[in-house]
């Protein structure tokens, strides 16, 4: 049994992975910031919350404590938030885990990084051999920045490390990219701006056996690896599946890439400009990644720790589904 500590322990992410450590016998404790609607339910789990905010370095050190494995999975996790806000938590929290860690002499940190930082070049397949880019996004560029303060605390202070970059995450609980998807495409509000653009898609229970496995496995010390579903879909058969579930018309509009940019980057002047909270029909990071073509390795943790897919992506967006149809999607649409 290993006690293990988990930030945004209330998030899609998260609630996954406090799921899979109690099914484990492992002893849960999770940061939760004060208010949290969430900690309920993980107190019903025997769940140990926390309150405070990952900000604080005093609330981090008390929910650090004495825990071998940490799950860092707290950030701002969205395309539409003040800039200065991505760097105070995403950045600033992974100095104040990785402090509190290096004191607590943990076993393992596992952070939820993301494919965003290595950049956007389609001229090659990417992996984690290849450089962080910056790309002029704060949620990619601030997590570029947050995993800069933790490799400095791997090589500095011996911090035992194991970055992990998803892709498109999705499956039960999902808070954001399925649900904003059906709610566009039940309100005929979604277009596309590129054909053939690339999904790569990374069902939860994929995700969450990559990170059980290397929080405990000595060979991801001070590795990184990109997880998906090991197969890719068209940004258009994605969407095409998720109206057939709900029984809505698939979508099949499309404008030129160019413009789509245009109009993203006028939306973003505006709303910033009247200092509007609600996020823009479009902004300039959600027509790059979804109009993209990118393409990914997942061999580096097949190679080093035999890890591969369990669950194929047809079997996770059918069960995804499932879950989708039951839910009243207008109470979902967060990001």
């Amino acid at each position: 049994m290993k006690r293990v500590l988990i930030t945004g322990a209330t998030g899609f992410i998260g609630r996954h992975v406090v799921k899979a450590n109690l099914a484990k016998g492992n002893r849960v404790r999770a940061l939760v910031l004060p208010g949290d609607a969430g900690a309920a339910g993980l107190k019903e789990q025997g769940v140990e919350v926390v309150n405070g905010d990952i900000r604080d370095y005093e609330a981090v050190r008390r929910a650090v404590g004495d825990v071998d494995i940490i799950f860092h999975t707290a950030a701002i996790v969205t395309d539409w938030a003040k800039k200065e806000l991505f760097w105070e938590v995403t950045v600033g929290g992974a100095e104040n885990i990785c402090r509190a860690a290096v004191d607590a002499k943990v076993s393992r940190l596992v952070d939820i990084s993301t494919c965003d930082v290595f950049g956007t070049d389609e001229s090659k397949v990417m992996d984690e051999s290849l450089p962080l880019q910056y790309w002029g996004e704060p949620y990619a560029d601030s997590k570029i920045d947050a995993e800069k303060v933790m490799r400095r605390y791997h090589k500095e202070q011996g911090l035992p490390l194991t970055m992990v970059y998803p892709l498109w995450v999705f499956g039960e609980g999902d808070q954001t990219f399925v649900p904003l998807l059906a709610d566009a495409i039940i309100k005929k509000e979604l277009i596309f701006w590129r054909k053939g653009a690339i999904v790569w898609p990374t069902y939860i229970d994929n995700l969450v056996d990559l990170l059980m496995l290397i929080s405990e496995d000595e060979r991801a010390i001070g590795n990184g690896y990109l997880v998906h579903d090991g197969e890719s879909t068209t940004l258009e058969e994605f969407c095409t599946g998720i109206a057939e579930a709900l029984g809505v018309p698939p979508i099949k509009t499309y404008i030129p890439y160019w413009l789509a940019m245009a109009a993203a980057r006028v939306m973003e002047f505006i709303w910033k400009l009247l200092r509007i909270q609600k996020r823009p029909l479009l902004t300039t990071y959600t027509v790059t990644n979804l109009g993209s073509r990118f393409r990914f390795s997942i061999d580096k943790a097949e190679r080093e720790l035999g890890w591969k897919p369990r669950i194929t992506y047809r079997e996770g967006f059918r069960k995804t589904m499932e879950w989708l149809k039951m839910l009243d999607i207008a109470s979902l649409k967060q990001k």
